[in-house]
């Protein structure tokens, strides 16, 4: 590991990718890591499909299973849960730290919003927003409703305005309030219970948000350490929030922000510049300036949405030439699984299950030649990890070629 003088940095794309991966514990899994420090080391495990959140909870930790993330999730002692399921980035739905839900709905719920993307008749005013989320508080507070359920009384808490169908759905309409359902899990005020049969269920968490330029402060300086350097264009779109904001933040984290409107003044001079190849000028956290010097080498598959593949920037360098058109369907990073070959996607891949039997077939992008024996081997571990976390029997397929069955 090298470290150089504050001031004089220069970071390459390289060394920038063997810390992201290292910190992501993804250069080798970790003994001992819990799901909880797993999620928390990759802000935030994107869990609209659970399946995907749990493997990619559980590569990086060594020994880690589904059911070990199920546990810290849906434990029956509420107070033993280290993982919530609730709205995170970009109002997503994703697994955070129990212990950090503070910080995250202080920080998200005072996110500026951008222009209202709804028709004009299917809008709420301002005060209607605030209403329909302290109805969405109160339901939950002591109870684990499901959405019909929890439809039904904040409708009765505020009034039929609300159950107005006019909220495009999966192939049908849903009623006004929905559209302030990630808001109520940003103020700390909704969160997923675990399922009742098939269907979900919500619950109110009881977290207080810390305050917002206190939050948002410490949630730069943990982005920027899991993914910097980084720009405040990088950490806008990870967030989904404006870039002319998140300019603002940074600067006045930076210490050049005095004035500047972000209304943030907390934490001047807690992050630094540094030069970063193509992005330009771009920010760590004050002093973090050490990378590693070594080349990244292995093998990893990473599931849908995986942390590192949707935040690491600049996507073109992640995603090289066919990686880039063939892995990001259209520029949205996640939608397919990857094959990381030496810390660059270099395919993707798929899998189907049939009782405890997963086929994993993976598709490498330059597959004109058979793989070599030493990669094959490397593939041939990841895929028995993966087996392993998902409790099942994985067998690999690349291309046409089976390679046999890992217990």
């Amino acid at each position: 590991m090298t470290t150089r003088a504050r001031g004089s940095v220069t970071v390459t794309w390289p060394e920038a990718n063997a810390r992201r991966l290292a910190r992501q514990h993804l250069s080798g899994p970790v003994p001992g890591l819990s799901p909880a420090d797993a999620v928390g080391a990759m802000l935030g495990t994107h869990a609209q499909v659970l399946s995907a959140a749990e493997l990619s909870v559980g590569l990086r930790g060594a020994g880690l299973t589904r059911t070990d993330v199920r546990t810290a999730l849906w434990t029956e002692d509420a107070d033993r849960r280290t993982l919530v399921k609730t709205f995170g980035p970009r109002g997503t739905v994703h697994l955070l730290p129990a212990a950090d839900l503070p910080l995250w709905t202080g920080a998200l719920s005072a996110v500026p919003t951008g222009p209202n993307p709804f028709p004009k008749d299917a809008r709420m005013t301002p005060d209607q927003v605030e209403e329909v989320v302290a109805a969405i508080g109160a339901a939950l507070t002591g109870a684990e409703l499901t959405v019909d359920e929890l439809s039904e009384e904040v409708v009765a808490r505020t009034g039929p305005w609300a159950g107005d169908l006019v909220m495009p759905g999966f192939q049908e309409m849903w009623p006004r309030w929905r559209q302030v359902l990630h808001l109520a899990g940003h103020r700390g005020v909704l969160a997923y219970a675990p399922n009742r049969g098939r269907r979900a269920t919500y619950t109110n968490p009881g977290y207080t948000p810390l305050p917002g330029p206190e939050a948002q402060a410490e949630l730069v300086k943990r982005y920027l350490r899991a993914y910097g350097p980084a720009t405040p264009a990088h950490f806008a779109r990870w967030l989904a929030a404006p870039k002319r904001w998140a300019e603002g933040l940074f600067a006045s984290l930076s210490g050049a922000g005095a004035g500047s409107g972000s209304g943030s003044g907390s934490g001047s001079g807690a992050i630094e510049e540094v030069a970063f190849e193509d992005a330009g000028p771009a920010w760590v956290v004050a002093g973090d300036t050490e990378f590693p010097a070594g080349p990244v080498r292995g093998v990893r598959l990473l599931p849908y949405f995986d942390a590192f593949a949707v935040a690491s920037q600049p996507r073109e360098r992640l995603f090289p030439g066919r990686a880039f058109e063939r892995a990001l369907g259209g520029g949205q990073a996640g939608n397919y699984p990857v094959l990381l070959v030496d810390g660059t996607v270099a395919g993707v891949w798929h899998q189907r299950r049939s009782g405890k039997r997963i086929t994993v077939t993976v598709e490498p992008l330059e597959s004109s030649e058979p793989l070599p024996a030493g990669r094959l081997r490397e593939l041939e571990d990841e895929v028995e990890r993966v087996g392993a976390i998902m409790e099942g029997r994985a067998e690999l397929t690349v291309g046409k070629v089976s390679v046999g069955p890992h217990a």
